[in-house]
């Protein structure tokens, strides 16, 4: 398909105006980040809340990548806004931003649906979906002559979690980076949030994805792409990359101050 997926929350959860959004992308990477780097970094987690509440916590994962040259980027998101059975694979050109345009990496995408017929080409999922699209201007900041892959889950049930992370485990080389978009709970008290949270970042820290997809699959905790996570967490560890160290950890009331109903937001490197 000759279609370009237009922005759909530029001037919503980033700036429609590419000066400003460059100069906003830019201020966030020069005041978070870690004196840690990874050299052998394949994969991150990072948020995708409006950049006033997560752009600090998604810096610190930008950082980590910052003049590498990774020139393929896969990002994985759930599906805020439409529900289907399935995992979809945007099947235009590219996605486009106030700073221009993303190329999507056709060959790629073909070898990840390739024999697999709970991954696919289909629009569903990326019409109005702001999980890959917030994670494209730290990229086009930060990277250069990069294509992506962006895929959208439908439906976060075991059977598409486990058929994805075994299509990014036969994917993964030192050109390829793996991206988990998503936040943690949703609009729990603070300190129940943290409580929540903790768990998350525990596990993603161990390494632990088994523990952690048993976890969401008993609302023992939360994150709204914690399928994703446990996706390229099997994925990469399949891949023989099994370290995992978390960047930064916030919410939404280090902005807003209002500790009734806050959002948690995390970012954490994967590397071996």
């Amino acid at each position: 398909m000759n279609q370009f997926r237009k922005p759909a929350v530029a001037g919503l959860f980033y700036p429609s105006n590419a000066l400003q959004l460059r100069e906003t992308v830019e201020g966030l990477l020069s005041k978070n980040f870690s004196a840690n780097l990874f050299p052998s970094l394949s994969g991150m987690v990072a948020p995708h809340a409006g950049y006033k509440y997560s752009g600090a916590t998604a810096a610190f994962a930008y950082n980590q990548i910052k003049g590498k040259d990774f020139n393929r980027v896969v990002i994985l998101s759930p599906s805020h806004r439409e529900y289907f059975p399935g995992i979809s694979i945007y099947p235009g050109i590219a996605y486009q931003t106030p700073l221009g345009d993303v190329e999507i990496d056709k060959q790629l995408a073909d070898e990840i649906t390739d024999n697999e017929e709970l991954i696919y080409f289909d629009e569903e999922g990326h019409r109005q979906e702001h999980g890959i699209e917030v994670h494209l201007p730290f990229l086009q900041i930060v990277l250069s002559n990069f294509k992506i892959v962006p895929i959208v889950m439908g439906d976060q049930k075991k059977i598409y979690v486990d058929a994805l992370a075994k299509k990014l485990s036969k994917v993964v080389d030192e050109k390829t980076l793996i991206i988990a978009s998503s936040d943690l709970s949703h609009f729990y008290q603070k300190k129940i949030a943290t409580k929540l949270d903790d768990i998350v970042a525990k596990r993603i820290a161990e390494f632990n994805f088994e523990k952690l997809e048993e976890e969401l699959e008993k609302n023992i905790c939360e994150a709204c792409g914690g399928g994703l996570i446990v996706s390229m967490l099997k994925g990469l560890n399949n891949a023989g990359k099994t370290k995992a160290k978390i960047l930064h950890r916030s919410d939404s009331s280090d902005v807003s101050m209002d500790e009734s109903e806050v959002v948690g937001y995390l970012s954490a490197a994967i590397y071996n």
